[in-house]
């Protein structure tokens, strides 16, 4: 039997595309959602993977809902990948409180409570698979962002703190920063703004989920121990560190 992997906000975007190349690779995958529940019938419809639904922000429904996925598919979670999150964009001045926390509990909380549920098993196995997909604006800023970039940085602090816990119990943790992505909601931006942000690009255009679902197999492979507390950035030279 192999490997169950469990990625949240999996029915589209980036998350859907990190569950299809998991399965393809051989995993046994499930996903969460939270609110699109016709996108995920469709995508479990299209797939046969089986989409859960939960708000990955309430620690307790993580807890119940990671324990769910388990029962159902017989199978302790080996691989956890920490996709779901949300933007509530707006400048610092005219942010609100709710805009703020909504963020950092979708992007970032979600992230402690996810992993909470699952490393204990992990950790007992001597074997797992964290993944956090955070972002460029984490590493760099952006205007309009300032809950978006502070979670999205959180995560990394995270996944560096983590990594050194889990390291001798067989458990790697790491992150992905994906630059701009040909994703829905990429696309709704103005069509003039996203000629902006291509021009920035070196390699001139907007990744694809494909590349980064490749780079999110990369790090969960078996043969990919001894690579843990990193961030890959995967952002067509747009910024480098």
């Amino acid at each position: 039997m192999g490997k169950l992997a469990l990625i949240t906000g999996g029915t589209r975007g980036i998350g859907a595309a990190i569950a299809q190349r998991l399965k393809q690779d051989g995993y046994r995958v499930a996903v969460t959602y939270h609110g699109n529940d016709a996108a995920a019938q469709d995508f479990t419809e299209e797939t046969g993977i089986p989409a859960y639904k939960w708000d990955v922000a309430d620690f307790d429904a993580c807890e119940a809902g990671v324990r769910q996925v388990e029962a159902d598919m017989a199978q302790a979670v080996d691989i956890l990948v920490n996709n779901a999150g949300i933007t509530r964009d707006a400048g610092l001045h005219k942010m609100t409180s709710r805009q703020w926390r909504e963020v950092l509990d979708d992007d970032l909380s979600s992230c402690f409570n996810m992993s909470h549920a699952v490393i204990d098993g992990l950790r007992s196995r001597g074997w797992g698979r964290i993944v956090n997909v955070s972002s460029i604006n984490g590493q760099k800023g952006q205007f309009g962002q300032a809950n978006y970039a502070a979670a999205k940085a959180g995560m990394i602090g995270f996944t560096k703190a983590l990594a050194i816990e889990a390291a001798r119990k067989g458990v790697t943790v790491n992150a992905v920063a994906p630059g701009y992505t040909a994703t829905e909601m990429v696309a709704k931006v103005d069509p003039t703004v996203l000629e902006g942000i291509v021009a920035q690009i070196p390699v001139g255009r907007l990744a694809r989920s494909e590349e980064i679902a490749h780079a999110v197999a990369f790090l969960v492979h078996e043969d990919s121990g001894f690579i843990t507390g990193s961030t890959l950035s995967i952002n067509g030279g747009q910024y480098l560190v």
